[in-house]
């Protein structure tokens, strides 16, 4: 009898994640900007929406350990291999290093001035990247990569779904407010897009600047910047974000704010509760010590999105798991509800976009009606058809089914 329980216990202790010690390593790249000025401490305490709330990197380690045993029938082990550097040319020669280590997947955490400098010069290298953080439209298209991939959404996208819910409550005529600086007027002209594109009227855009000084009245009084004309919603284009949060319940008529503050559109949102969201919100929460934003999200979808293509090609495999990443038969849960693969003119993840007010997610896009031929999503961004990505980069028009 005890020469029986001997060999079960010595059975057992062979099951158990000892035994997998011999499992080859898989490396992911995680790299940082180290200057990036989105994480001053002074903002991250502001807790501005839009923007980060801390650094990204603890959920793209709970992705790593979710993943713990999805490679064990390849023998492989998933881990991260994290740098940071002060500019795009230190993070170029950090990205060739890890080539040279074997390292073919590299998420990066990053603007969007640095991230176009750093995929336009490491495109010729054996690499892929994940931009989690820059959401420039141009990113997506004069400035795309066949090798930059993008989790998170850009501005087209945001701004998209926003236009389609205020189609849906039929608030047609918005005024605009922008800020001062040069993204500010990119995600201002991102809404004209939008707005043009669904039937919604732009009844004056009107600058703003951030402060007090009674000389600049018509530029920081909101009465004044809110007032004369009629409309039934203000869209605030406003990317640091400080002058945002004053305007919703200031406003000289009164009408809702939408853009950088009021009702936001963005990845994620910390009360988003359906599809399993609730725990994944949970593990995240416990990850980071913080609420999680879009960044965060960004980070673990990341990993995912490398761990479901080694999987799923069978191989470790740089060239083989890049094709089926860059196909159309990848498939990757996000939480949201949606089957989600990346769009193979740009590179952005497909996927749907919450609508949140603060402390809740009220709806999710693409609206109920908004129709795409091929896919759903492709209402919310750049599709197939005015992508401004260079043909040579495009693997094809793509396929699937929304939901």
């Amino acid at each position: 009898m005890k020469r029986l329980l001997t060999l079960i216990a010595l059975a057992l202790l062979a099951t158990i994640p000892v035994a997998r010690a011999a499992d080859m390593p898989f490396r992911i790249g995680y790299l940082e900007w180290s200057e990036d000025p989105r994480y001053r401490n002074e903002r991250i305490k502001a807790e501005y929406p839009l923007l980060p709330w801390g650094r990204p990197f603890a959920a793209a380690e709970q992705a790593i350990k979710e993943t713990a045993f999805s490679g064990s029938a390849l023998k492989l082990r998933f881990e991260l291999l994290k740098r940071e550097a002060a500019d795009a040319t230190a993070m170029v020669e950090m990205i060739k290093a890890m080539v040279t280590a074997g390292v073919h997947y590299v998420i990066v955490d990053a603007d969007g001035a640095v991230m176009a400098d750093v995929a336009k010069r490491t495109a010729g290298l054996p690499v892929t990247l994940f931009n989690i953080a820059a959401q420039d439209d141009a990113l997506r298209g004069a400035q795309c990569s066949a090798k930059l991939l993008h989790v998170i959404p850009n501005h087209a996208m945001l701004t998209d779904a926003l236009a389609q819910y205020l189609v849906l409550r039929r608030w047609s005529n918005v005024l605009v407010l922008q800020g001062p600086l040069p993204a500010d007027a990119a995600l201002a002209a991102a809404w004209a897009r939008s707005a043009k594109r669904l039937g919604l009227k732009i009844v004056d855009t009107r600058p703003f600047k951030l402060g007090l000084d009674p000389r600049e009245r018509e530029l920081n009084n909101l009465q004044l910047l809110t007032g004369s004309k009629d409309y039934d919603a203000v869209f605030v284009a406003d990317t640091d974000g400080e002058f945002a949060r004053n305007v919703p319940y200031q406003t000289a008529k009164p009408r809702i704010v939408v853009g950088a503050s009021g009702l936001v559109a963005d990845a994620w949102h910390w009360s988003w509760e359906r599809d399993g969201a609730r725990q994944l919100n949970n593990r995240l929460l416990k990850a980071a010590g913080r609420h999680v934003t879009s960044y965060d999200w960004a980070a673990w979808m990341a990993v995912k999105s490398i761990v479901e293509a080694v999987i799923r090609a069978g191989t470790p495999d740089y060239a083989k798991s890049y094709a089926y990443l860059r196909g159309p038969d990848i498939v990757i849960d996000g939480f949201k509800g949606f089957r989600m693969g990346y769009r193979p003119w740009d590179g952005q993840l497909r996927q749907p976009i919450l609508l949140n007010t603060g402390n809740y997610a009220i709806a999710v896009a693409p609206i109920e009606g908004f129709l795409d031929p091929v896919n759903n999503l492709d209402t919310l961004g750049f599709d197939a058809r005015e992508t401004a990505c260079p043909k040579a980069q495009a693997l094809g028009s793509g396929s699937g089914v929304a939901k």
